[in-house]
């Protein structure tokens, strides 16, 4: 075979190659797009919560705090429950951001963990948690009391009516 020739069958090999490869390339784009969709139309919030724990073995934790979104301040109730090793009790006061959220209900649910912990008079405390709706908080503050924990907890928000 002449070299010519080889030269454009190779040519045209490595043009629908490039072809290929970009039309694979914006079907990728594509279903990235649409799966991002909804979370590109979700807005942010910020949040401040307060709530006291405590207990021996199985503790709890009751608080209130508020949800800022769109301009409006939302009451919250906060609420939880913890097992493992649990032993003292503690004030938290905690505040951040809200993301991937669209209607402030969506900040109802249940936010599991598994954390450790100790406050001896005054600790910092940083977590980041994500409800079954597919919210974020990322929140920031202090502890308060005394306190060690390592266990399984779920903490409950939910707008106050």
């Amino acid at each position: 075979m002449p070299l010519a020739r080889r030269f454009v069958i190779a040519r045209a090999v490595i043009a629908r190659a490039v072809i290929a490869r970009t039309v694979v390339v914006l079907a990728v784009a594509a279903l990235a797009a649409i799966s991002l969709a909804p979370s590109a139309r979700a807005d942010t919030g910020t949040i401040r919560i307060s709530f006291f724990k405590g207990g021996w073995i199985i503790g709890g934790a009751v608080g209130e705090g508020a949800l800022t979104f769109r301009g409006r301040r939302y009451p919250l109730s906060i609420g939880g429950l913890s097992y493992g090793l649990t032993f003292g009790g503690s004030q938290t006061y905690l505040r951040g951001r809200v993301r991937n959220i669209n209607r402030p209900s969506d900040i109802e649910g249940v936010y599991g963990a598994a954390g450790a912990g100790a406050a001896v008079l005054r600790g910092a405390q940083a977590v980041v948690l994500t409800n079954p709706k597919g919210v974020v908080l990322e929140l920031s503050g202090t502890q308060t009391g005394l306190i060690v924990n390592l266990d399984l907890s779920g903490l409950a928000i939910s707008l106050r009516r």
